[in-house]
């Protein structure tokens, strides 16, 4: 209904905006099912890069970007500008505008790198953060990794009302009907371009929330997902508890898991806290054989467990098992075998006729692996349980011999027992304050952030969906104070992985800095406000610091991380480039005039191997072995570049800039094991956003 007012305030005839209204007010009372909200269109997006000129849509600097003016002269450096909706005229200094993008405009964006941290030379695997709004960034993201990552993490704005910064927690419209739906349109618009970037055959979807909107957030997750399994957690986050006047004590947060695929959790090494009962002290240290009769039940009611095992007379191995002898057949008409003994799962103390645990056919497959055994003397027959079989072929268990009965040997002395928490996390290290504030201030001591995750909180949930995962790619599109990169960095420096992170954040400032600024004349766009935005402020130097072991001030971090032997001050072996998002002219593009400005795109298309490249404007043909990709700039010299690369097994990306689709599906044919896109028609086709939803 928003987006119908938003629409409305545009009818410039008073009588037939007000019938209009009363209709749409009548409609609104229809009784619907499900979760019924509010739709709003699109977000604006300032475009810093694209020159302000006559028939731009604009927006002050200083004001609200969703408050437009359509420029209609310039002249020395004065805009005259008519509101969107009003149409008031207004004269404007050009420096005070910026040109905005609306829903249903095509706009192209490029990434321009600001800075980077290398702390592993030798490695390729190079992390990203890119600052920008993050409905756009998923845009451009969902051109470079539309099904290939593994893990999306995000911890939205909570639409507390808070400002503490701009973009978090100041979701409410009060032109709605129901106050949850300008939150629930503006999550729902970049899930939708999420899932597409999610492996919909094996991938996890995670994303943190509290009491104010968990319950419309799981509906929504619900709507979008219908094929997912879907769980939630409850963290605890605050053991000492958060007041609350008139109500309980809040402690936790939730954590929704949307499984894809055949994503589950993973079994892990926990410590004590992550049991569901505090008093459970197993250990699994041993592997348990289990009796193979099922005394306890009878032989009628499963008849295809009943069947003979043929023993040696020495009680020295297994000959052969026999097949069910069917119901109502009496077993004592089945013949023996010469030199056996016939054994029939029978209860001891009665004599009752029972079940084998496993049918025939599954015995005898775990027989000729080993996984079945005789007791001395002959007193029983055992086996290994499914669950067991799969901890062994997992290695879990090393298997150094075999019994005289083929039955397996394995060393269980290195074996570290791993199971699947419960759903409510009451766990030491992910308290916010010890793990996450006060962490934040030793790595920046000069800034501050208001209520960073717990690392830990964040590397464990995390951890239980990509553990099997050691090149995972891993995105958060709300990175915050960029809690999500440091812990995949910690994961990875624990168990030898490469796992991938791409954060995305905006740059804004708090609120009251916001105030402050804008009395001094300074906006959004200069330099000294993006300075203070929580991607160049926070987030980044947070990466470099973490990456370096230093904090902002140049001093080695002290401590070990919680539960490793990693010193801080190590930092990590990792790789980070800082980019930020920004918009190019479709001409510029189309003629081929931008490349330069495209190639981080193109660098991240390709894998984001070692670091991006220069861009090499005077070479017709660039290759790139290192970051596995190369570029045909002109097709003239296709020759060559086919020869260069057929001896370059590392590339595996290609780019053709040509304008000739018969041309570049030709040359394409010559790598037929290589992706291919041609330039700059894949580029322009990807970003006509007025079609997205």
């Amino acid at each position: 209904m928003a987006a119908i007012h938003d629409l409305l305030d545009q009818v410039q005839d008073e009588a037939l905006r007000d019938r209009l209204k009363q209709e749409i007010n009548r409609l609104s009372k229809t009784k619907k099912f499900g979760l019924v909200f509010e739709e709003h269109l699109p977000e604006c997006t300032p475009l810093y890069d694209i020159p302000v000129k006559r028939g731009s849509t604009v927006a002050k600097k200083n004001g609200s970007v969703s408050d437009m003016y359509e420029v209609s002269a310039i002249e020395a450096g004065i805009a005259t500008c008519y509101h969107r909706i009003t149409e008031e005229k207004e004269r404007i200094s050009v420096e005070e505008l910026v040109s905005v993008a609306q829903f249903g405009e095509p706009i192209y964006p490029y990434l321009k790198p600001i800075d980077s941290v290398c702390n592993a030379p030798d490695s390729d695997l190079w992390h990203t953060l890119i600052e920008a709004d993050n409905y756009h960034a998923l845009q451009l993201l969902e051109y470079l990794y539309a099904g290939k990552v593994d893990c999306i993490y995000i911890d939205p704005p909570y639409n507390t009302g808070a400002k503490d910064w701009k973009y978090n927690n100041d979701y409410v419209d009060g032109a709605d009907a129901y106050r949850h739906s300008k939150w629930l349109s503006f999550i729902k618009r970049r899930l939708l371009i999420a899932k597409k970037l999610l492996n919909p055959n094996d991938s996890v979807l995670i994303v943190t929330i509290d009491e104010k909107e968990y319950l419309h957030l799981g509906c929504l997750l619900e709507e979008l997902f219908p094929e997912a399994k879907i769980q939630m957690i409850s963290s605890v986050i605050n053991p000492k508890g958060a007041p609350r006047s008139t109500y309980f004590v809040r402690m936790d947060e939730y954590i929704f898991y949307v499984f894809l695929g055949t994503a589950t959790p993973q079994k892990l090494q926990l410590n004590d806290d992550f049991r569901i009962n505090s008093s459970d002290k197993r250990v699994n240290k041993l592997i348990r054989w289990q009796g193979l009769a099922k005394t306890q039940y009878s032989r009628e009611g499963h008849p295809e467990t009943f069947y003979p095992i043929y023993v040696s007379e020495d009680y020295s191995r297994i000959v052969e098992v026999g097949d069910p002898i069917g119901r109502g057949v009496d077993r004592n008409t089945i013949p023996d075998k010469e030199g056996c003994i016939t054994v029939w799962p029978l209860n001891k103390s009665s004599g009752a006729e029972a079940q084998w645990s496993i049918s025939a056919p599954k015995l005898r497959n775990n027989l000729a692996k080993g996984y079945v055994r005789l007791a001395k003397n002959g007193t029983g027959i055992y086996y290994l349980t499914s669950g067991v079989i799969e901890q062994i072929e997992n290695g879990d268990f090393e298997i150094t011999g075999r019994n005289s009965d083929g039955s397996i040997i394995v060393d269980e002395s290195a074996y570290e027992y791993k199971f699947v928490p419960g759903t409510i996390w009451r766990i030491t290290t992910h308290d916010a304050t010890r793990y996450g504030s006060d962490l934040l201030t030793k790595i920046l001591p000069d800034r501050t952030f208001a209520f960073p995750k717990s690392l830990y909180a964040v590397h464990d949930t995390i951890r239980f969906v990509v553990a099997n995962k050691p090149n995972a790619l891993i995105l958060d599109f709300f990175a915050g104070s960029g809690t999500t990169l440091h812990a995949v960095n910690l994961l990875n420096a624990e168990d030898g992985g490469k796992r991938r992170c791409i954060l995305v954040t905006n740059n804004e400032v708090s609120d009251s800095e916001a105030k402050e600024l804008s009395s001094k004349g300074i906006n959004p766009g200069d330099e000294e406000w993006d300075n203070l935005g929580i991607a160049r402020y926070v987030t980044w130097p947070r990466t470099v610091c973490s990456i370096k072991g230093t904090d902002t001030r140049g001093k080695k971090l002290s401590g070990k991380y919680f539960g490793q032997e990693i010193p801080m001050e190590d930092g990590f072996k990792a790789n980070a480039v800082f980019l930020k998002l920004g918009f190019l002219d479709k001409t510029s593009v189309a003629l081929g005039r931008q490349l330069e400005e495209l190639f981080p795109v193109l660098w991240m298309k390709a894998g984001a191997h070692g670091s991006c490249p220069n861009y090499e404007k005077t070479n017709d043909a660039m290759v790139f072995t290192e970051n596995h990709f190369a570029i045909l700039v002109n097709e003239k010299h296709f020759q060559e570049f086919y020869e260069e690369i057929r001896n370059c097994p590392e590339i595996h990306t290609i780019y053709f800039v040509t304008d000739s689709e018969a041309g570049y599906r030709e040359m394409a044919s010559f790598f037929p094991l290589v992706e291919s896109y041609q330039l700059y028609r894949d580029y322009l086709d990807n970003f006509r956003i007025n079609v997205r939803s």
